[in-house]
């Protein structure tokens, strides 16, 4: 959380972005008369601010992280990533293609693209800078317990149950598992930040933390506005995103679209937490790089799952969870590579290139299943 500051860009952005969303609010009638040859335009401008705006929500969240301190920064900036993730979801939901599979999609890829692909390359890059690093083994065990529960219960789980046609949730399976979700994670929380602190915080953030400038209040309250802004802005530009990129991926001939667009979608959204998480690994805050890392994904299962459901449920759309065979086979593999790489509470750069192995792997198979 050192340098935390407030940036042109993160005021700029989210000025543009709403002020964007209101163009596109009141503006309906003058887009629909474009000549078509100049159609994806706006949707581009809504996309390149989209993507400044979740970095602004990120500087924001950073800010008003370092004036509560660990774990709590790393704490808001993961629930940050949720809101931005859960607001993108609703819009593929609403306004994009009519498919049930696009919440399984988006939170598979995130635990694919965090578990693997980040995860993978903070080790790598920490472990080539500083050869072996150190991680506490409880607050590993923690996330990976809840990661291992979540995931099983929302992704897999579905493909054994009866009660409905195919790999889906009935009603009342979809309410008792989104339950279960939020007192999981709820739990979770209550073990990050007031039982067992201690765990999630890194030796080396702690030793180097006194005497740090915190930001002033004047600051921190302007990143509060600033966040909320932010956060504001990426969920209406959202619904015009997706379908220029759903549209975009069908021009270029891509055959599964929902499974591109779902990896995107958690691409995007953890771009800027990912760079975080990158850059604790290498300056030998592994236990801070995996806090961010992990937190991110265990909060897209907690919190994305029940908020997806009660869309779900709202809406009257079945959602499709569970995952085709190939899918369980890797989500298996990840959860178990994860197990054995932080079971013995020290990492190296082999480690990490294992997890890119499997992450090169998912994204092959993206494109050729």
């Amino acid at each position: 959380m050192q340098g935390a500051r407030i940036t042109i860009g993160s005021i700029l952005f989210p000025a543009l972005a709403l002020g964007l969303a209101a163009v596109f609010k009141f503006g309906e009638s003058w887009f629909s008369q474009m000549p078509a040859s100049i159609d994806f335009v706006p949707a581009s401008i809504a996309a390149v601010l989209l993507i400044g705006t979740a970095f602004a929500a990120l500087q924001h969240a950073e800010i008003i992280g370092a004036k509560t301190g660990e774990p709590f920064g790393t704490l808001l900036l993961t629930i940050a990533v949720t809101i931005i993730e859960v607001a993108i979801m609703a819009s593929m939901i609403e306004y994009g293609d009519d498919d049930p599979t696009e919440a399984r999609e988006a939170v598979f890829s995130a635990i694919m693209i965090v578990c693997n692909g980040l995860v993978g390359l903070c080790l790598l890059l920490g472990g080539f800078r500083h050869h072996e690093q150190q991680l506490q083994p409880m607050a590993t065990s923690a996330y990976l317990a809840i990661l291992i529960a979540l995931s099983v219960l929302t992704l897999i789980l579905p493909d054994y149950t009866t009660s409905s046609y195919g790999p889906t949730l009935s009603s009342s399976q979809l309410v008792f598992v989104s339950v279960l979700s939020v007192l999981l994670y709820s739990t979770f929380l209550f073990i990050q930040t007031v039982r067992h602190r201690s765990y999630f915080i890194d030796v080396h953030v702690a030793a180097a933390g006194h005497g740090v400038a915190k930001p002033s209040r004047a600051m921190t309250i302007f990143a509060v506005v600033g966040l909320g802004a932010s956060l504001l802005g990426v969920s209406l530009l959202a619904e015009r995103v997706v379908p220029g990129l759903e549209e975009g991926l069908r021009w270029l001939g891509v055959d599964d679209v929902n499974r591109v667009t779902g990896a995107a979608v958690a691409m995007l959204v953890l771009l800027p937490e990912s760079m975080n998480s990158i850059r604790a690994a290498m300056r030998n805050a592994l236990q801070t790089s995996i806090n961010g890392a992990l937190g991110s994904v265990v909060a897209t299962i907690g919190l994305t799952v029940p908020a997806v459901a009660l869309l779900s449920l709202a809406t009257h759309r079945e959602i499709m969870f569970g995952l085709e065979k190939r899918d369980v086979m890797l989500l298996l593999l990840t959860l178990l590579l994860s197990v054995v790489s932080f079971g013995a509470g020290r990492t190296n750069l082999l480690t990490g290139l294992v997890h890119l192995v499997v992450f090169a792997t998912y994204v092959f198979l993206l494109f050729v299943p």
